[in-house]
């Protein structure tokens, strides 16, 4: 999470870290729903508080700073469900880089197990995970409750919105691109 978003690149890459992205976006998703709330994790949840009300760059700059080591993205599902935390949409925002338990005893990741667990309690939940440096692999595969999302823009946060809604159903990207005027050609 501390390696530049771009990536390692001679010449061309960024000053912003991947943990800088994910701290923005939780602490924009926190200031426009105060109720929202906000597990960091690296080998396991990290304790933070944060103010609804405090400026996101405030609450940003706090999560960023926070001590980190390797991902455990199984580590906040777990901690929901000792907790048996209600909830009806949890959004990872992540390198997704899970080396801690990228295997579940050959029945996917560990992720997905918890997943399995929180689902059975949150009948209606979704699971959004943006992966901020995609690679091939993924902690949870897509289907109707899990929406993947690589690499991160402004355009993530209607992402966020439709799927949450229900609006990312069958057909909900065929009617976005149908949604996009061409111009003719000269």
């Amino acid at each position: 999470m501390h390696s530049p978003v771009t990536g390692f690149r001679k010449g061309s890459s960024t000053a912003v870290r991947c943990i800088d992205v994910a701290a923005l976006v939780a602490a924009a998703v926190v200031r426009k729903n105060p109720r929202t709330r906000v597990i960091p994790f690296s080998d396991d949840v990290v304790s933070a508080t944060l103010n609804p009300r405090a400026r996101v760059m405030h609450n940003a700059q706090l999560l960023a700073s926070l001590p980190s080591g390797g991902t455990n993205c199984s580590a906040p599902l777990r901690f929901l469900n000792r907790k048996r935390a209600k909830g009806d949409l949890i959004i990872y925002v992540s390198d997704n880089q899970s080396w801690v338990d990228s295997q579940w005893g050959g029945r996917g990741t560990a992720t997905l197990a918890e997943w399995t667990k929180f689902k059975h309690r949150n009948r209606e939940a979704r699971m959004a995970c943006i992966d901020i440096q995609p690679y091939t692999a993924t902690q949870a595969p897509e289907r109707h409750d899990i929406l993947n999302i690589g690499g991160f823009s402004d355009q993530v946060f209607k992402l966020l919105d439709d799927f949450a809604e229900g609006r990312t159903e069958k057909g909900y990207w065929v009617r976005q691109i149908d949604s996009i005027e061409l111009e003719a050609a000269a």
